[in-house]
């Protein structure tokens, strides 16, 4: 849609053709359905590719603040959470029925539940078969995002369509998605479902500060989203569950003052009680404070500040908020994302090997790459 804008105010003829039934449905589900449109702090350090500089041009020419312009323009209400998130103040389908405003405004057409099922080069453009019509076009832009939540109908066209024209695709894997853990470790940790605490996690050099939730299959929330997207099969993750707290010094002076005080019962002071209480159990550490030497107080610390825990896999595209990888950004270029063997073939979005952070970062992509393809197509 945003491409679908900006080619049409160019005077360029434009049809938009999606699969689905309404446009717009992943905009709609996102940030609860308030939609998370954009991040003030958008910069190409958010974003995961196997060519981190190639977002840099798109994201400098339409940035944050121009997006929140076109918001502003259109009289919708929003409001700033943490870490910069930008959320609307009412429906996420107000930034819906804003894109499609403006594709009206420029003349671009929405064809709706029109898959395509032929797509052929032709001459120097292209010729396609989609929703029963035979159409012809001189540009073709790909922006159908990746395989994260196929019930909504995502699917990975946009990779075989690379394919097809001899563009090479980066590995696909899910992203911002919950981890998941063996049975044996699901069993011991089964009292914790629904137990949030705030932590920092890392997985080799990359570590994220946010919110961990502990979930019947393993672990979410914030943090956890964050770390999956580099995280990979057979690695382990460390979490601190008490950022900027050194638990064996304040376990110890809790001993000096309050001997008598359940070890539990002092770690609660920076855990949730449930989850103090099944850390001190794993470490022997049930009773008193004045029973617990130094070694058994460390080892429960080390329990919290640094636990270290390798997943079996993660909850996969059903549940990942976006999909790691995609068309290879070597084949593109990065100010126009036009296909550099193939005249007038453009890739934008998600489908593209450009994975955004959570929190409004591949909204931003989205509108940036969009943006960029418009001006060129």
């Amino acid at each position: 849609m945003m491409c679908a804008i900006e080619a049409g105010k160019r005077g360029r003829r434009v049809l938009v053709l999606d699969h689905a039934k309404a446009p717009g449905e992943k905009i709609r589900i996102s940030g609860g359905g308030r939609c998370n449109f954009t991040n003030i702090h958008a910069s190409p350090k958010n974003f995961l590719s196997a060519n981190p500089r190639f977002c840099i041009s798109a994201l400098s020419r339409y940035r944050p603040a121009d997006f929140i312009a076109l918001v502003d323009r259109h009289g919708i209400a929003w409001h700033e959470k943490t870490l910069g998130q930008l959320f609307c103040d009412g429906s996420s389908r107000q930034i819906v029925d804003m894109l499609l405003a403006e594709m009206k405004a420029a003349c671009a057409e929405l064809r709706l539940q029109a898959p395509v099922e032929r797509l052929e080069r032709a001459g120097e453009g292209f010729r396609l078969s989609a929703g029963g019509a035979e159409i012809a076009c001189a540009s073709l832009v790909i922006a159908t995002g990746g395989k994260s939540i196929p019930k909504m109908g995502a699917t990975g066209f946009g990779y075989q369509v690379a394919e097809r024209f001899g563009l090479k695709v980066v590995e696909t894997r899910p992203g911002l998605v919950p981890l998941t853990f063996e049975p044996g470790l699901l069993s011991r940790l089964a009292p914790l479902a629904g137990v949030s605490v705030g932590v920092r996690v890392a997985c080799g050099k990359t570590r994220f500060e946010e919110a961990m939730l502990f979930t019947h299959r393993g672990l979410s929330g914030p943090a956890i989203l964050q770390i999956s997207s580099y995280w990979r099969e057979g690695q382990a993750i460390a979490v601190d569950m008490a950022p900027g707290v050194d638990v064996f010094a304040a376990l110890r002076a809790a001993r000096a003052e309050r001997s008598r005080q359940a070890v539990a019962t002092a770690l609660a002071q920076h855990l949730p009680k449930r989850l103090a209480e099944l850390i001190c159990e794993t470490h022997g550490a049930g009773g008193n404070l004045a029973d617990a030497g130094d070694k058994r107080l460390r080892a429960v610390a080390e329990g919290v500040n640094a636990w270290t825990v390798k997943p079996v896999g993660s909850e996969g595209y059903r549940t990942a908020e976006v999909t790691v990888g995609g068309v290879d950004t070597d084949a593109l270029d990065s100010r126009t994302m036009a296909a550099k063997s193939v005249p007038g073939l453009y890739f934008v979005g998600e489908v593209v090997d450009v994975t955004g952070w959570l929190g409004g970062y591949n909204f931003q992509w989205a509108w940036a790459s969009g943006w960029c393809a418009g001006q060129a197509v």
